[in-house]
């Protein structure tokens, strides 16, 4: 019989190792998909991963889609750290996208450069407080907050919809469930490049987002707040000895996450699409806990698991296209990836170890043997 065994210490080559060989494996299962349907797997592989990148416009459109995982994988890190289990960051992401509709659609004549500034306050301050209400359940009443979370996500996403297609909407759209679109103000303006131009649809939402993750990494590297996040999810009891308080801790991680995930959906909605509708995430909420597994819970690293997943996103639309290859499969690449993740998180945490039961009756020689 095998048992899970806790290891004394983790090599950091096996920590370094676990992504790679997750991505390898991922690969490869997702080449013998492909054959399994039918489809070249080398050819398919290529239109996912290599054909994306073949165009600098693709370029742009592959950080553009990168910009909200990288943004909300940040703030994942924060809870995943503190050992809290926010699931709900694409409830947030629709709050805060809410938070920053309302004050765009209430100042329709806003000019300020200052504006934009103002509407990620609130999509901040809209997602803090939807990420601080399973906080508060799980502090008071001790309640689950996997479930709470993700059974809020529902929540916002049929607010939204009551939203837009009732008090928000616009009486100019013939029926459809829209709201009006942004004032100049509140739209992130295309980042153009000295001397290249615009790529895609690069906006500067994407510059903020490297911003974030940088700053984000040195919150919890450098700063002792950081570190009593860190600790309160490595060994609670160590950090209670040490006057941290857990509740604090659950509450502030909770905040941040839903803070950065409603950063993410305002940025999504006002460099993206201008104005509200039932659908202005595309499971970036969800999409961005695999990220954070991927990083290894490294802010830093957040930024390149972001893309490589946008990628994934991305081949996903150019396959359709060029191939015929359902869009589904991409859901299947991301499903697998998180299995092999959670897989190598689990073998680089523990060990198998081969236990062996000894009867009663049996003899030193046969012991040995057995």
């Amino acid at each position: 019989m095998f048992i899970l065994k806790p290891r004394k210490s983790v090599p950091l080559s096996l920590t370094l190792l676990v992504p790679v060989v997750a991505i390898a494996l991922t690969l490869l299962m997702g080449g013998l998909i492909f054959g399994f349907l039918g489809y070249n797997p080398v050819e398919a592989l290529y239109e996912f991963f290599v054909a994306p990148l073949s165009r600098p416009d693709q370029i742009g459109n592959l950080l553009v889609k990168a910009c909200p995982l990288i943004i909300i994988g940040t703030g994942l890190v924060f809870c995943y750290r503190a050992n809290v289990w926010n699931i709900g960051a694409e409830g947030q992401l629709v709050l805060g996208a809410m938070g920053a509709g309302w004050l765009a659609l209430s100042f329709p004549d806003a000019q300020s450069p200052l504006f934009i500034f103002a509407m990620a306050v609130a999509a901040m301050v809209a997602g803090g407080l939807w990420g601080a209400i399973p906080a508060l359940l799980k502090i008071r009443f001790r309640t689950n907050e996997i479930l709470v979370s993700l059974m809020l996500t529902y929540v916002a996403a049929l607010l939204l919809d009551w939203i837009v297609r009732g008090p928000w909407r616009d009486p100019m759209s013939f029926g459809f469930p829209l709201t009006k679109t942004y004032p100049d103000a509140g739209l992130i303006p295309a980042l153009i490049l000295p001397g290249i131009g615009r790529l895609g649809q690069l906006h500067w939402g994407v510059v903020f987002a490297f911003i974030i993750a940088a700053c984000g990494w040195f919150y919890l590297a450098r700063m002792l707040s950081g570190y009593q996040i860190k600790l309160m999810g490595d060994a609670p009891r160590a950090g209670r000895f040490a006057g941290f308080s857990q509740s604090y801790n659950t509450m502030a991680v909770l905040v941040i996450s839903g803070a950065l995930a409603g950063l993410a959906g305002m940025i999504e909605v006002s460099a993206n699409i201008g104005q509200l509708q039932p659908n202005v995430s595309f499971g970036y909420g969800f999409t961005a806990i695999i990220v954070a597994f991927l990083a290894r819970l490294n802010p830093l690293a957040v930024i390149v698991a972001g893309l490589v997943v946008a990628l994934a996103e991305l081949g996903g639309d150019t396959a359709q296209i060029s191939m015929g290859i359902p869009k589904v499969v991409t859901g299947i690449f991301k499903g697998i990836l998180l299995f092999m993740l959670l897989a190598g998180e689990t073998l680089t945490r523990y060990e198998l170890v081969r236990v062996v039961r000894i009867k009663a009756n049996q003899t030193p020689a046969q012991q040995e043997e057995s």
